[in-house]
């Protein structure tokens, strides 16, 4: 009896996984693919009428306007669009599969300070939720240890990958830290009032921060007596090999933050949230800091804000001088296929359009550090892209009929899909 209990536990197990697993990865892109026909939003603001983008091995090979030569396979685009693969800072996607199961949640380590816990050991390329980014255009992403002062380090991943191996676009890319805040809301279990009041704790807050990264680097110098991972994790901030995203929103606290990166000769600091950004632009240029701004489909933090001040904050940075990309902060891994629909939302604040699609494309990729390879349409750059039958800016017309990642045509089919397309004709029956 238990054996016969034992088989039926393996059966349910396995017939489990093969009801939830993801589409099978593409194969390596064989021979030469032309899309012809599209319009090709090329993502550094440019747009080409009638264009004809050539592929092969992977890399962009050609692009141009309706004389450009046809190679190879040819994909008809006529009348549709073709957009740069959209890129996802920020976030724990493929780490966590359901929120409510911890079994599934792999974003958060035990402890304040782990620069050395890595994400990318835990990303399983296998997720559901991962998968339902694809058929927006989402193609690739930031996969981002959360919790604690020092989260860890992220790496970037693509979207289609048998392994965490396979999905590496750059590993171990930047470390995240989270900046305390110089006001804190009064903790009501606690006895206090509630309301905003002065954080007593912040000025020695900051001063561990500070001491810790003095530590770090002191270690890097050499003549340490035992090997301290964590420090060694912070290594690569001071030669730029990789970037230190601090996530704050206050305009004091993102003063604070910039200038102590800077006094330990932090290359590459990038603020992610920035609410109060807009309020200190000139400091940011004239440090060269860009900011990652949460998903404008928000509400303003205070009563006294402008109500539209989620929605027109990206615009106001790049009016201002200061790169800006768009992250999908306090929202739900899955929530982040609406980033072009976030970029979407600017443009009605008045952003040009094209401007707007490099806040999820050629912005958030020169940030990143992979501008040299995604991001935009670009001979000799990857050929990540996808090929939508209206504007993907917009939720009512972004409906993807191709997506390629490095030249491998990929599967828009995810549990989402079939599940509309078994229900679709439900209540059109009699």
């Amino acid at each position: 009896m238990r054996t016969l209990k034992n088989y039926i536990g393996i059966f349910i197990v396995l017939a489990g996984l093969q009801a939830w697993a993801q589409q099978t990865p593409a194969p390596a892109q064989q021979g030469v693919i032309t899309i012809n026909g599209a319009t090709a939003h090329v993502g550094d603001g440019n747009v080409i009428e009638n264009s004809v983008i050539v592929f092969e091995n992977g890399v962009i090979t050609a692009i141009g306007g309706a004389g450009t030569a046809t190679q190879g396979i040819v994909v008809d685009a006529s009348g549709k669009h073709v957009y740069p693969g959209i890129i996802a800072p920020g976030k724990s996607l493929g780490l966590v599969e359901v929120n409510a199961v911890r079994a599934s949640d792999d974003e958060e380590e035990i402890g304040d300070i782990k620069p050395h816990i890595r994400s990318i050991i835990a990303y399983n390329a296998e997720s559901k939720v991962v998968e339902s980014m694809r058929p927006n255009g989402v193609l690739l992403a930031q996969s981002t240890p959360k919790g604690g002062t020092i989260s860890g380090t992220s790496s970037i991943v693509q979207f289609d990958a048998w392994n965490w191996e396979d999905a590496i676009v750059k590993e171990d890319d930047g470390i995240h830290m989270n900046w305390p805040n110089s006001y804190r809301r009064g903790r009501w279990w606690l006895g206090e009032a509630r309301g905003w009041r002065p954080n007593k704790d912040y000025a020695k807050q900051v001063g561990n921060i500070d001491e810790y990264m003095s530590q770090a680097f002191a270690y890097g110098k050499g003549g340490a007596d035992s090997r301290n991972e964590a420090f060694e994790a912070m290594q690569g901030l001071q030669d730029g090999n990789k970037r230190l995203y601090i996530y704050t929103h206050g305009q004091k606290e993102i003063i604070d933050a910039v200038t102590t990166a800077k006094a330990h000769g932090v290359q590459h600091v990038v603020i992610v949230g920035g609410y109060e950004a807009y309020k200190v632009i000139p400091f940011l240029k004239q440090n060269n800091i860009p900011v990652l701004v949460r998903q404008t489909h928000a509400l303003p933090f205070r009563d006294g804000d402008d109500y539209d001040l989620p929605y027109k904050l990206p615009m106001l940075l790049a009016e201002g001088g200061v790169m800006v990309g768009i992250q999908n902060a306090d929202m739900s891994n899955f929530q982040t296929r609406n980033l072009p629909f976030y970029a979407g939302q600017v443009v009605g604040q008045g952003m040009d359009k094209e401007e707007a699609l490099k806040l999820i494309t050629s912005n958030t990729a020169n940030i990143l550090g992979i501008g040299d390879h995604y991001g935009t349409l670009e001979v000799g750059k990857s050929a990540t892209l996808f090929v939508s039958e209206g504007d993907a800016l917009d939720m009512r017309t972004n409906q993807l009929t191709h997506a390629f990642i490095d030249g491998r045509e990929i599967s828009l089919e995810t549990h989402q899909t079939k599940l509309w397309k078994r229900y679709s004709e439900k209540y059109n029956q009699d």
